[in-house]
């Protein structure tokens, strides 16, 4: 039985029958050929494969080495039910169990992006029409006013964002759509300026964020540009895209919005994974009862 054959059908069928997008195809990809290296023709061999589980436990934190085994799993499982495997699925047999320690998200405190904001927008004022500094500011824009991911931002398609009520439409994971409204005023009509300076190269292209050659602006130049401008500005933090859908989701939490809103404007399939961020309101909560409670601002005189 030729693996590498089979983990290529098996990538083939998560593409076009499972719809999944090339992010997670290429992760699919990495963990399936790491695995398949590692266990050569002993691929039915349960002790072979534990061997394997322990070393990925040895160089990988437990969050990488649970998506691993999970990708590995989803990749025995579509053999055994197309029947292609030469034996019993030795996965069935296979207990791991994972003590993850749980890490809160990283937020932008909100100092640090209302400093990259004004330092890129007085870089626009300086530029005049330059189109780069538009497409730049329109982005960060758009992260903070969406909370959307970054494959999702980098592969917008100008058929995806109704301008004219600025109401864009996202492909989440496994391509599940979503829509989202941009709710200032000021930020679609610098989006509108954007296009309208680019509407050539955007029209022909197809994405609505385009590089100087007129072809998508891709994750890896956005999270450059991203350090470009935060270097500049004299921001401290290493600041993420992903950053940013987590600071939306903070701070939206932290204004009161129900936590079910938060869910359907992230695409979160599941309300536990947006309830992470509930942790992060509650330390918000504490500090503004240590610092800002009426009582510890009044002057008690207690018996002695």
């Amino acid at each position: 039985m030729n693996m590498i054959k089979e983990m290529e059908q098996y990538l083939e069928f998560c593409k076009y029958r499972k719809e999944l997008n090339r992010n997670t195809l290429k992760a699919y990809r990495i963990d399936l050929e790491q695995y398949l290296s590692f266990i050569k023709k002993d691929f039915l061999l349960k002790a072979r494969i534990e061997e394997y589980i322990t070393e990925l436990h040895k160089k990988y934190k437990q969050k990488t080495v649970k998506r691993k085994i999970a990708s590995i799993k989803a990749f025995y499982r579509y053999l055994e039910e197309e029947e292609r495997l030469e034996g019993s699925n030795p996965f069935t047999k296979i207990r791991v169990k994972f003590k993850e320690t749980e890490s809160l998200p990283r937020i932008i405190p909100r100092n640090d992006i209302e400093r990259l904001l004004n330092y890129m927008y007085d870089v626009m004022k300086q530029s005049g029409q330059e189109a780069t500094i538009y497409r730049d500011l329109s982005v960060i824009e758009m992260f903070f006013a969406t909370g959307a991911r970054v494959y999702e931002i980098s592969n917008l398609k100008i058929q995806d964002i109704d301008l004219d009520n600025g109401i864009i439409k996202l492909f989440g994971k496994g391509s599940k759509e979503r829509y989202v409204q941009i709710g200032s005023p000021e930020v679609l009509e610098l989006v509108k300026e954007y296009y309208r300076l680019n509407q050539q190269e955007i029209d022909k292209s197809g994405f609505f964020f385009v590089n100087r050659q007129g072809k998508r602006f891709s994750e890896q130049s956005i999270r450059r540009m991203i350090r470009k401008y935060s270097c500049q500005a004299g921001i401290s933090i290493h600041i993420t895209p992903h950053m940013f859908r987590h600071s939306v989701a903070t701070y939206l939490l932290e204004e009161g919005v129900d936590i079910m809103y938060i869910q359907k404007i992230l695409g979160h399939s599941s309300i536990k994974t947006t309830q992470i961020y509930l942790h992060i309101a509650s330390k918000k909560q504490m500090e503004i009862l240590k610092e800002r409670h009426p009582r510890n601002q009044m002057r008690i005189q207690r018996a002695a």
